[in-house]
């Protein structure tokens, strides 16, 4: 371990109610059948396995995301916050068959939010983003729910707008999809950043292997810090365990068993570290803002 790591893994020592803000459970396929629809197919991945991961990295709590596979049928989530219990939360994919008594059932079982994976189905359009955040609003607001959205950049700049007027808390994954290797500069990260200091939205600092491609993740420091400057408030930190991401140029067909991608889920953490710089700091974003976004 480097003199980094230690220092990075003693700020760690002692703090409680750590949360990892997204990750996935993948049972056997008997147990929930994928989508006929997905875009994918993943291999499995089970509650007991991402709990002993857990356990070696020092996190207390965690948020499981149902993923795109399992389309808007959320019984795998539902099965895995009633197996994990009180220090587990979710967030749901919803459409417009969900009815009030089912969304208030799963808000029961401890979802919190909703997701909208336009970056999965490729969908780029703002336009699209708009009607998708304003239905999906009016949906949920009877539960006081949060919208999670994981899209690029640019559609981000096009809906900023629209997102500081919506009547619900926003929640951007993994960066915000930005390609690191492209600066500070590049078109749209300015708008995340006015959206995170706004408090209007949340962001999650999570699969740096999405938008990175750098040795240890190095050029994601001044994207993360400048999250953080904008408001410590409003940013969350993930493994996006157990990893589910094709090798670059890899073609996802729902057709094979996708491998995960193989990352370091302690050297995740320890960025945090890093990239926070202060204890007040690394406090915010591993348990005080999770418990607040998620009512821990």
């Amino acid at each position: 371990m480097t003199s980094l790591s230690k220092m990075n893994t003693s700020a760690l020592q002692g703090l409680a109610g750590i949360c990892d803000c997204h990750t996935h459970v993948f049972p056997p396929q008997a147990l929930f059948p994928f989508s006929p629809t997905r875009h994918y197919t993943p291999d499995e991945a089970s509650i007991e396995d991402l709990l002993t991961m857990h356990r070696s990295i020092g996190v207390e709590r965690v948020v499981i995301v149902h993923p795109s596979c399992y389309g808007a049928d959320n019984r795998c989530l539902l099965w895995a916050l009633r197996t994990i219990g009180k220090s587990a939360r979710g967030v749901a994919v919803i459409d417009d068959q969900t009815s009030l008594a089912a969304l208030t059932e799963m808000h029961e079982a401890g979802v919190r939010g909703t997701r909208l994976n336009l970056e999965t189905v490729g969908q780029n359009d703002p336009r699209v983003g708009q009607q998708q955040l304003l239905r999906t609003a009016r949906q949920i607001a009877p539960l006081g729910w949060h919208i999670q959205m994981y899209t690029n950049l640019g559609v981000i700049d096009g809906l900023h707008d629209t997102i500081m007027q919506a009547s619900t808390t926003v929640v951007i994954d993994h960066f915000g999809k930005l390609d690191a290797a492209a600066g500070l500069k590049q078109p749209g990260f300015d708008a995340l950043v006015s959206l995170v200091r706004s408090g209007k939205v949340y962001v999650k600092l999570s699969a740096a292997y999405r938008v990175s491609e750098a040795s240890n993740y190095t050029d994601l420091i001044p994207f993360a810090q400048a999250l953080i400057d904008a408001n410590p408030d409003r940013v969350v930190w993930a493994t996006d365990w157990p990893h589910p991401f094709p090798p670059k140029g890899q073609v996802r067909r729902p057709e094979v068993i996708e491998k995960f991608h193989h990352e370091d889920n302690l050297a995740a953490i320890q960025r945090v570290v890093l990239w926070a710089q202060t204890a007040e700091r690394i406090k915010k974003i591993l348990v005080d803002n999770p418990a607040r976004l998620y009512s821990f």
